[in-house]
């Protein structure tokens, strides 16, 4: 069985792994997902961080801390419950015929003991340099190890008893203050070639649409919080 690094994990490769179809134009989820209202304590937040990053010069601002700056803080305000913002997420899927291995930017993930469970939404900042890989193919494999480690989690949960084969994954990438939504289907995750549908949303800017990028995460999170039964401590 190959084993491949996320981080060098190239498009070519990707489409040997997986049957992947990509939908043409944006989809409309991403508007009704900004339809939840803000806390006047969340809204006092966005207001300080755009205040402070109008005052940066975000272009040559070096990638930790604009991460730190302009990404991070609005992950955690979409903090609900037990699922938490982090960084530095490792990654690890044992497909039918390939093995995935590889660390994202961040996550929202529920929380076990102080450390990262399976993630609902997977973070990839784009990197800079003429050598930087496509954010997006990364972010496809990450997608791909986190659905695998929820339909792995969903299996250890429910005692051994088959989980759905089909699982729903979100991750985003970021390119300076820009942020970019996918919503990922991964079907098949037991036979020799998964397949793999995504859809995205259109561009968000973290100065002038930082409400709207918080109301999809916090979307997102409120979504897998009403169908999520794996982390749920069952009745005695």
């Amino acid at each position: 069985m190959e084993a491949y690094s996320l981080s060098q994990l190239s498009e070519e490769t990707l489409r040997a792994l997986v049957t992947l179809h990509i939908q043409v134009g944006v989809a409309d989820e991403w508007t009704n997902m900004q339809k939840g209202d803000l806390t006047p304590a969340e809204g006092a937040q966005i207001d300080y961080l755009k205040s402070i990053l109008r005052e940066r010069d975000l272009v040559v601002m070096n990638e930790a801390t604009l991460w730190a700056r302009a990404i991070y803080p609005l992950l955690v305000l979409a903090e609900q419950a037990y699922i938490q913002a982090w960084t530095g997420v490792s990654l690890k899927a044992t497909y039918p015929n390939f093995q995935l291995e590889g660390e994202a930017d961040g996550a929202l993930a529920p929380a076990a003991a102080g450390k990262p469970q399976q993630p609902y939404l997977i973070v990839r900042e784009a990197k800079r340099g003429v050598n930087a890989s496509d954010p997006q193919i990364q972010l496809y494999g990450e997608m791909l190890a986190a659905a695998w480690l929820n339909w792995k989690g969903g299996a250890d949960a429910q005692s051994g008893t088959t989980p759905t084969a089909r699982q729903e994954i979100f991750g985003c990438y970021t390119v300076s203050e820009n942020w970019t939504f996918v919503r990922g289907i991964v079907g098949g995750i037991e036979t020799e070639k998964p397949t793999f549908a995504v859809e995205f949303s259109r561009v968000y800017n973290g100065l002038f649409e930082a409400e709207c990028i918080v109301q999809i995460l916090k979307a997102i999170v409120a979504k897998q919080l009403g169908c999520d039964t794996s982390l749920r401590v069952p009745k005695p």
